[in-house]
C-alpha cells in the first residue's frame, strides 16, 4: 500500500485517527462490530456459567432470596459500574482500557495510578481465564460422569482444564474473524439456551416451589447466626458472574466506530445479562425438588442435580449440555480479552520481555504471543488444583476483587478530573451520581469479599482474598520501584505514534 493510499486510509477512518490522537498506532484489524463487541462481554459475564458454577454459594448462604432478590439488586449497581466505565471508554477507546483511563484521568502521578491499576486488572483478566476454564472443565467432567460413569478426579480435572484451555489459545491464534463468528455464536448460543433451560423447568416438572417460596425463603447453611450478613455473603454468587465485562474496552481498537460501540457494548451486556439471568435463576430456584439433597449432590454442581431431578436424566444432561457449551465459549471469549490487554499492557513496557508479547501477527492481525502468555499464566495458576482445591481458590480469589479494584479505580479519577472531556457516550448531568455510587458499591463488594463465608473457620474455609490483594499489592510496589518508574510509558515514540504523519512515515 502507497503513502497516499494509506493517507486516504486513515483520512476516512475516524477510529484510527482517534487512536493516533491517543498516542497509539492502528495495528490490530478493526473487524469486530457493536454486536460482536457487546458479545464479548456479554460471552465472559456468561449466565450460563457464572450463575451455574456458583449457584451453591447462594444455596448455603441465604437460599431463594438471596438468588432470585439478589441477582437484580446486584445487577442494578454493577449496571451503575459499567456506565461509569463506559463513559470513560467512549473518551479513551484503547486495549489497554482502565490502566490507560487512569493515567489520562490521574492528575498527579499518572504512571503511579496505571501501573498499579494495569497489575490488577491484568492478574485479575488471568485469574478469571483459569477460573473460567477449570469451572469449564469441571461441568463438562459433570457431563461425562452422568453419561458415561467417568470418575471425576483431581488429576482428570486439571489435564481437561489444559486442553480446554489450548482450544481457546489455538482458536484466538487462528485470527479475529473466526474470534468474531464464534463470539456471535456464543451470544445467540446463551440467549437461546437460557431461554431453553427456562422454558423445560418452566413446563416440564410435576412440582414447582410456590413464587412466596421462589422469592422469599431463606436457607442458612454457613454456620453464622445473623441473617443479613448470610444474605450479603449469598450476594457474592451475583458479583462473581458480572465479571469481565471490561472485555469490550479491550476489544475496542478491533472494533468499529469504537467510541460508541465499545461503551453500548459494556452497557448492553450487564443489561441483557440482568434479565436473562434473573430468569434462568428463578426458573432453576422454582425447579428445586430437594433442597439439601441437591445442594450436596455427588455431581459437585447443585444446578445439575436440580436439572435431573426436576426434569429426568436424559433431559437433564441436555440442559447440563447447554451450560457446558456456553462456559466453552466464555472461556475462549476471556482468552481474547485478556491476551488484548496483556498486548496494550506489553507496548507500554510493563511486562517483562515486552517487545515479544507486544508483537502483532500481521497475517491474523492478533497478538499470537500474547495469547500464549495468558495460556501460560492460566495453567500456572490452577496447577495448585492438582494438590488442593482451596490453593487454588486462594489463589484466584484476587480475580473478581482485582478486577473491580481496575473497574473502579478510573471511576473515581473521573469524579475527581474537573477536566475529563467526554466522548460520545457519556451521561450528561447523571455522571456524577452514578460515578460516586458506583464508587460506594465497589468499596461495599470489596469489603464483603474479603470476610469469612462460613463457620467454624478452618483452613479449608478461611478467605483468603485479603491475602491475595495484599500480594498482589506488594508485588504492584515492588515491582514498580525496580523496574516500573523506569520503563513504565516511557520512551513511547519508539512504537507509538501521536500524528498521521509519524503513521505514514512508519507505514511507508
Amino acid at each position: 500500500m502507497g503513502v497516499s493510499e494509506v493517507r486516504s486510509a486513515i483520512e476516512l477512518d475516524d477510529d484510527a485517527r482517534r487512536l493516533a490522537e491517543l498516542g497509539y498506532k492502528q495495528e490490530l484489524h478493526r473487524r469486530l462490530s457493536g454486536f460482536s463487541n457487546f458479545a464479548i462481554s456479554f460471552s465472559i459475564i456468561s449466565i450460563l456459567a457464572g450463575a451455574i458454577t456458583s449457584y451453591g454459594i447462594a444455596m448455603v448462604s441465604g437460599g431463594p432470596i438471596a438468588i432470585s432478590i439478589g441477582w437484580p439488586l446486584v445487577g442494578v449497581f454493577v449496571l451503575l459500574v459499567g456506565m461509569g466505565m463506559a463513559e470513560i471508554c467512549s473518551a479513551y477507546p484503547t486495549a489497554g482500557g482502565l490502566y490507560f483511563w487512569a493515567a489520562r484521568l490521574a492528575r498527579k502521578n499518572k504512571r503511579q495510578w496505571a501501573w498499579f491499576t494495569g497489575w490488577y486488572n491484568f492478574l485479575g483478566e488471568f485469574a478469571v481465564t483459569a477460573a473460567i476454564d477449570y469451572g469449564c472443565a469441571t461441568t463438562w467432567l459433570a457431563f461425562f460422569n452422568l453419561t458415561t460413569g467417568l470418575e471425576v478426579t483431581q488429576t482428570r480435572t486439571y489435564i481437561t482444564f489444559l486442553i480446554i484451555l489450548t482450544l481457546h489459545g489455538l482458536l484466538n491464534t487462528f485470527g479475529v474473524d473466526l474470534v468474531r463468528l464464534l463470539l456471535n455464536v456464543s451470544a445467540w448460543w446463551h440467549v437461546f439456551g437460557a431461554a431453553i433451560i427456562a422454558a423445560v423447568l418452566a413446563f416440564v416438572p410435576k412440582h414447582h416451589q410456590s413464587l412466596s417460596w421462589t422469592f422469599t425463603a431463606f436457607k442458612n447453611y454457613s454456620g453464622w447466626g445473623v441473617p443479613i450478613y448470610v444474605f450479603l455473603i449469598g450476594l457474592l454468587m451475583a458479583q462473581y458472574t458480572y465479571t469481565g465485562f471490561d472485555a469490550s474496552a479491550h476489544v475496542s481498537e478491533e472494533t468499529r466506530n469504537a467510541a460508541r460501540a465499545a461503551a453500548k457494548g459494556i452497557i448492553h451486556s450487564i443489561w441483557v445479562s440482568i434479565l436473562g439471568g434473573w430468569v434462568l435463576l428463578v426458573a432453576t430456584t422454582a425447579a428445586i425438588q430437594n433442597y439439601e439433597a441437591e445442594m450436596k449432590t455427588a455431581t459437585g454442581l447443585p444446578p445439575a442435580q436440580i436439572y435431573i431431578d426436576a426434569v429426568g436424566q436424559n433431559t437433564g444432561v441436555f440442559l447440563l449440555f447447554i451450560a457446558a457449551m456456553a462456559q466453552f465459549f466464555c472461556g475462549m471469549a476471556s482468552v481474547t480479552a485478556n491476551s488484548r490487554m496483556a498486548f496494550a499492557f506489553s507496548r507500554d513496557n510493563a511486562l517483562p520481555f515486552s517487545r515479544v508479547w507486544s508483537k502483532v501477527n500481521p497475517r491474523t492481525g492478533t497478538p499470537t504471543n500474547s495469547i500464549w502468555l495468558c495460556w501460560a499464566c492460566s495453567a500456572i495458576l490452577a496447577a495448585p488444583a492438582l494438590f488442593s482445591t482451596t490453593a487454588y481458590l486462594a489463589c484466584t480469589s484476587i480475580a473478581v476483587i482485582g478486577l473491580y479494584i481496575g473497574y473502579v479505580t478510573p471511576v473515581l479519577l473521573r469524579r475527581l478530573n474537573p477536566n475529563f472531556e467526554p466522548g460520545p457516550w457519556n451521561l450528561g448531568r447523571w455522571s456524577p451520581l452514578v460515578g460516586w455510587l458506583a464508587v460506594i458499591w465497589v468499596a461495599f463488594i470489596i469489603i464483603l469479599f474479603m470476610l469469612p463465608p462460613t463457620k467454624p473457620i478452618t483452613v479449608n474455609s478461611f478467605n483468603y482474598a485479603p491475602i491475595a490483594v495484599a500480594i498482589v499489592a506488594l508485588f504492584s510496589w515492588v515491582t514498580w520501584r525496580l523496574k516500573g518508574r523506569h520503563y513504565f510509558m516511557r520512551g513511547r515514540s519508539e512504537h507509538l505514534t501521536k500524528s498521521e504523519e509519524e503513521i505514514l512515515g512508519e507505514e511507508a
